[in-house]
């Protein structure tokens, strides 16, 4: 059974339709109790960095999210916005803290004329770092769909396990013991996307 945190942000019906395609039992909820029980959780997100942490802390998730991760060691997935807020910080809407799972900060694209934003289709992810579980059986380098304005610097840091180039440089994908999270939409990215579903799920 996987959660899918409700903060109110998320893609949720694409993702549950996905998991469901692979068997895979899901519950949507904004729930504290549900989180505090959880076997796995997801955070997916589509939005800004600031108003995601205001609805989860307004929700009372913050404290029950981190709890649950960091204390418990259950597994969780951030996607999009959801990885993003795993990070410790993000400029987005003005200076906004994470849940600081990992060392790292999110910061809008620099601006090229030639690179439009919001980055938006199917992109190459290159696999970098040892330890690639999210990407069991999917290959080295495979396209996945991107919609996001912001991103996580790559800084070649050890948590980091996929990079993407969209003028910049970015981390694509990161894990660190029970944390894992994605920029890209694997819901939204066919074959390779539902792998990886798959691979967390067997987590």
């Amino acid at each position: 059974m996987i959660t899918i945190v409700n903060y109110e942000m998320g893609n949720l019906r694409s993702i549950v339709n996905a998991f469901a395609f692979l068997g895979v039992s899901t519950r949507i909820t904004s729930d504290l109790r549900d989180v505090e029980t959880a076997e796995k959780l997801l955070i997916p997100g589509v939005g800004a960095f600031n108003a995601g942490m205001t609805n989860l802390n307004r929700l009372g998730l913050v404290g029950a999210i981190r709890e649950a991760v960091q204390t418990k060691g259950v597994p969780v997935l951030g996607i999009c916005l959801g990885m993003q807020l795993l990070a410790e910080s993000s400029t987005e809407d003005g200076f906004t803290e994470g849940f600081g799972m990992v060392r790292a900060k999110v910061d809008r694209f620099s601006s090229r004329a030639e690179y439009r934003l919001p980055h938006i289709g199917f992109n190459q992810v290159e696999l970098v770092g040892a330890t690639q579980s999210l990407f069991k059986g999917i290959g080295q380098r495979k396209d996945f769909y991107f919609v996001h304005g912001f991103r996580v610097e790559a800084t070649g840091a050890d948590f980091e396990t996929g990079i993407t180039s969209y003028g910049d440089v970015f981390v694509a994908s990161i894990e660190h013991e029970n944390v894992f999270g994605v920029q890209f939409h694997p819901e939204k990215s066919q074959s390779n996307g539902l792998r990886l579903l798959e691979n967390f799920a067997r987590i």
